[in-house]
């Protein structure tokens, strides 16, 4: 019955609501900053990450299954035109990939939600592919 009731939280509910998606998206940005293999998307961002740390993290607790806040403070976004002018090819792609799977190996979530999330990362990432 626990394992059930563990089964329909949602990704937000497990990694501890907005503070733990918050941290997700620091340590997501923190790699993306300091790991020489993402320099290439690094360089595509402006020099404070702080509003976009903002912006990803406050995406991410609506699309984990939190508050839709997004909206509301941002406006609509379709993920794929909001990267339209970015070089965004499979290199690009497996940058941005490798900096949330190392966020991701910092959080309590178990393996299967890891998957499932880079799965839908995954996704995510190809539909912003601006280039082969």
């Amino acid at each position: 019955m626990a394992s059930e009731a563990a089964e329909e939280k949602t990704p937000y509910e497990l990694l501890g609501r907005e503070d733990g998606v918050r941290k997700l998206t620091a340590d997501f940005y923190a790699l993306m900053d300091t790991l020489p293999e993402a320099a290439p998307i690094r360089a595509m961002h402006k020099g404070d990450l702080t509003e976009m740390t903002d912006k990803l993290g406050t995406f991410l607790i609506g699309w984990m299954g939190g508050p839709q806040h997004y909206q509301e403070r941002f406006g609509r976004v379709i993920i794929p035109l909001a990267h339209k002018s970015f070089p965004i090819g499979p290199s690009e792609r497996d940058q941005w990939l490798m900096c949330m799977r190392g966020a991701l190996e910092k959080t309590s979530l178990d393996s299967s939600m890891k998957t499932r999330l880079m799965d839908s990362f995954g996704r995510m990432a190809e539909m912003c592919r601006t280039k082969d």
